[in-house]
């Protein structure tokens, strides 16, 4: 049995798998991290896999559908996000009109969060793969090829004659050492040069360690529609494992970028695997999303370990949005964690956000005099992206601060972040001229210019990734 998984085409270099999809402005473009899982688990199952990455590799729609009626696939699974969702169902549509008697499965954020709605506007899919669809996949494609029928198939939704069926969820996968290594398959199917994260060195690989977050943060959107709040773990060996298959087989990589969602949600574990890689000699650097409680002694032994960069959300300079939006973090917590991180020698990404709960201009201004106090060295500002699942996305639909039902207006013609909700102070136009307005002044200090200008020419690496970075964000910060 044949199996195309695709991640369609959508206003050129779109980041379907980032957490809010786009296209960047830094030129930051994620990996099918999971279609790539599914890949591996379908060919470990004995079937024979095709993963096409449209926005990687430059594909038009028409290349994509010639690509696919090339390989005659059985089955066609077709990933989803809420800002192309339109033209991810037409897509779909027009592969089922080229291959009529393909299944057509959706998966994805957003056919998990409103799988009725998109099999109704998309009378051409048969199905929808719900949140973690490794395992779903694998079943699905087992009774098509058995002529075996949908009843027991947890997590999906699919067409009985006239009507929808829901079956039941699907629980999540506990054993995550079970999975194939997502390096294996972007080995076979990918070419790394394709994908690029501005603050890592470049080429880079993505890896990930760990599934679901505890934390209740209410914008965040993998942990609310895909995942699940528990932070479930691939062992320690078995990470090392991957960044050793990584070193060996992916030579040209020069970072690994940990995509869990809080890498230091179990910090005992993230402890055992800087030790297994200090013993196996790792010289491959690597980066990852944590939390600001993260201690001094801890980050010593992850860059002993090849660390170089954390990525941190400190989203607001305002003790009371971070309450609003359920953060769980003071700014104590966060000046305490910049001065660690100095003191280690890592770098650090910092995010910040405008337009959670009671933002106003008076605390914005708050988080602008925060990132420029905690001066990381790379920092983005954006404005709340509330997606359906979340509770950012029922704050501001409860209120009246959605301002839009067309998810087409989720971003911006040239599929840019953009912001459809307001706040009891601020407009979506407010939000995102603070965001421009914060970019440029944090990245044209004459301070921050020089810095940058230092660390190019005293580190090749760094010259790469800032020149890269460099020549596609400028035209956006001005």
């Amino acid at each position: 049995m044949r199996i195309t998984l695709l991640n369609p085409p959508f206003k050129g270099r779109f980041s379907r798998a980032s957490r809010s999809p786009a296209v960047a402005k830094s030129g930051t473009l994620y990996f099918p991290i999971w279609l790539a899982y599914a890949t591996g688990v379908l060919e470990k199952a004995g079937f024979q896999a095709q993963l096409i990455d449209s926005p990687a590799q430059g594909y038009s729609p028409d290349n994509t559908i010639s690509l696919v009626k090339g390989f005659n696939p059985h089955l066609v699974v077709v990933d989803t996000t809420t800002p192309s969702i339109h033209s991810d169902l037409a897509i779909s549509g027009a592969i089922k009109r080229t291959l009529p008697k393909a299944y057509l499965c959706l998966v994805g954020t957003h056919a998990s969060v409103l799988p009725e709605e998109v099999l109704l506007e998309c009378p051409s899919a048969d199905s929808v793969a719900r949140k973690e669809y490794d395992y779903t996949l694998r079943e699905l494609a087992q009774n098509l090829a058995g002529g075996v029928g949908l009843d027991g198939v947890a997590g999906i939704s699919y067409r009985r004659e006239e009507k929808i069926i829901h079956n039941p969820d699907r629980k999540m996968i506990e054993d995550l050492d079970a999975l194939p290594l997502v390096a294996e398959v972007y080995r076979r199917h990918l070419v790394v040069e394709d994908y690029f994260f501005a603050a890592a060195r470049y080429p880079m690989s993505m890896m990930i360690t760990g599934r679901g977050c505890p934390h209740r943060c209410i914008f965040c959107l993998y942990p609310q529609t895909f995942h699940g709040r528990r932070y479930r773990l691939r062992s320690a060996e078995n990470v090392a494992e991957e960044f050793a298959y990584t070193a060996k087989e992916l030579p040209q990589v020069r970072e690994v970028v940990i995509e869990d969602d809080t890498f230091s949600a179990d910090r005992e574990r993230m402890r055992a695997i800087a030790r297994l890689l200090i013993d196996a000699g790792n010289r491959l650097p690597w980066s990852a999303n944590v939390r600001v409680n993260l201690d001094f002694e801890t980050m010593v032994l992850l860059r002993a370990c090849g660390c170089r960069l954390l990525i941190v959300g400190y989203e607001s300079g305002d003790s009371q949005i971070l309450r609003n939006m359920h953060k769980g973090i003071t700014l104590e917590q966060m000046e305490e964690f910049a001065r660690s991180a100095r003191r280690a020698g890592l770098l650090v990404h910092g995010c910040f956000m405008a337009g959670n709960p009671g933002e106003d201009r008076r605390t914005l201004s708050a988080t602008l005099r925060l990132a420029l106090k905690l001066s990381p060295d790379t920092a983005q500002f954006f404005p709340v992206m509330a997606y359906p699942g979340t509770e950012a996305y029922h704050w501001a639909k409860e209120r009246g601060y959605l301002l839009a039902d067309d998810f087409a207006q989720w971003c911006t013609p040239q599929g840019l972040h953009s912001t459809i909700i307001r706040t009891e102070h601020l407009t979506p136009d407010e939000l995102v001229r603070f965001c421009d307005y914060a970019r440029r002044i944090y990245y044209l200090r004459p301070r921050y210019l020089a810095y940058k200008l230092w660390q190019s020419l005293s580190r090749a690496e760094e010259r790469r990734r800032n020149l890269k970075a460099l020549r596609t964000f400028l035209r956006h910060l001005f």
